[in-house]
């Protein structure tokens, strides 16, 4: 079986999941978010989840290009064509996450028409805004047939700020939030985005080895190892906002506090924070922190792996450490809006509960998968039509300037 032939399959996988996610999302539109797995205890789930993880995810990829610019770090420049792509398409999958949640699209339109612009979820909806239409002007003049330096340079000194202020105000949306005690920290910001940093460029060095395997974008053997320093560097960083954050959280031995700190330690979200401990953080940094582990490709998959699965559970436990326990369980708990069938099939509700759970239904994966499908797919052939674009004399010329910046920066090595 040859390339072409591969290539169709996946091709006709990701459409098929595509469309799957998208039959699954109309039949959520005509019958309401009650075929979701959330409830009034517990009111976000996968999307909200989904939607934290690829704005990170988006975000860490545009400051590391951005950064290559704004701070002239030569051999990263080679990479800024995939990363700013790869950013464009995250944040678009992360607010398609957004319009799924909302149970219907024609809700946006309430943002504008009683719009709170002191609300963080107002803020959100500007940054995400103005951050997409950055990103894609930044791409327009990369992608140019004689690209304007200048303005490249203006562009991704704009972006740098604007891709930190993305996921910081993404974090606001829960530090900000007094009666929530797992989330109000003021730490919440620089974590999310020390995830959105390590994340970003795991993915990104993902894409990376895949294009580079397949042929259709040439990365230097020493700029991966280069990154994949870098990504360690980034775990390493993560991993002391967490420790900070979860002494912070344990010392003075709060209560309301414990009892988040217990479902994370022991309870029922402690294979997600401990998956992400072992998978998102240690391991990858007991690979990565090896010079001779950073020049094998396999390993840098394989760390780049752990670190984005490790980040997706951290989303997890994050997420509902603060909706188990309701706010004001009051005497019997909460209603859950559900009903049931009694005798003589009178229709009794099905009430109080004192505890929220959550797990999403398969409507929710269906559209889960069909976002992420259609993500690669408008990746794929948005990758290949700039590509195309280029012309094979501007892509030389690109290759060779990149090895030679990168040669200088190692000492002519």
């Amino acid at each position: 079986m040859d390339n072409k032939q591969k290539n169709l399959i996946w091709f006709g996988i990701l459409g098929l999941l595509t469309l799957a996610g998208l039959g699954a999302w109309l039949y959520q539109m005509a019958n309401g978010l009650i075929l979701t797995g959330m409830r009034n205890i517990v009111s976000w789930g996968l999307y909200i989840t989904a939607f934290m993880f690829f704005v990170g995810l988006s975000a860490g990829g545009l400051i590391v290009s951005s950064s290559a610019t704004v701070f002239n770090i030569a051999p990263f420049k080679k990479v800024s064509l995939p990363a700013v792509l790869l950013s464009v398409v995250c944040v678009i999958m992360a607010a398609l996450f957004i319009v799924v949640d909302l149970g219907k699209p024609q809700r946006m339109f309430n943002l504008l028409l009683h719009s709170q612009f002191k609300s963080p979820l107002m803020w959100d909806v500007i940054v995400i805004t103005a951050y997409l239409l950055i990103s894609v002007l930044y791409l327009y003049f990369m992608t140019r047939p004689n690209p304007d330096q200048r303005k490249i340079r203006i562009m991704s000194r704009i972006a740098l700020p604007v891709a930190i202020g993305v996921h910081s105000v993404t974090a606001w949306i829960f530090g900000l939030q007094i009666a929530r005690v797992a989330w109000h920290s003021a730490l919440m910001a620089p974590l999310f985005v020390a995830s959105a940093l390590d994340s970003g460029l795991a993915l990104l060095l993902i894409v990376l080895l895949a294009l580079n395997r397949s042929g259709k974008y040439k990365v230097e053997d020493q700029l991966f190892s280069s990154l994949a320093g870098l990504l360690a560097v980034f775990v390493a960083v993560d991993a002391f906002f967490i420790g900070c954050e979860v002494l912070t959280f344990i010392y003075p031995g709060e209560e309301k506090v414990m009892n988040a700190v217990s479902l994370l330690f022991t309870g029922s979200l402690a294979p997600f924070f401990w998956g992400e401990i072992l998978l998102g953080l240690f391991l990858p940094f007991l690979i990565l922190v090896f010079a001779r582990n950073r020049a094998k490709k396999s390993s840098i998959l394989l760390a780049s792996v752990l670190i984005v699965v490790g980040v997706f559970f951290k989303r997890v436990w994050l997420l509902f450490s603060s909706f188990v326990f309701p706010l004001v369980p009051g005497q019997l708990g909460v209603t859950l809006g559900e009903f049931r069938e009694g005798v003589d099939s009178i229709v009794i509700p099905n009430i109080w509960a004192t505890a929220g759970s959550y797990s999403p239904t398969m409507i929710e994966g269906l559209i889960f998968l069909g976002i992420i499908s259609s993500g690669i797919l408008l990746f794929r052939l948005l990758f290949q039509g700039l590509i195309s674009a280029q012309s094979p004399k501007a892509l030389l010329s690109e290759n060779i300037t990149s090895r030679s910046n990168t040669s200088q920066v190692l000492g002519g090595k």
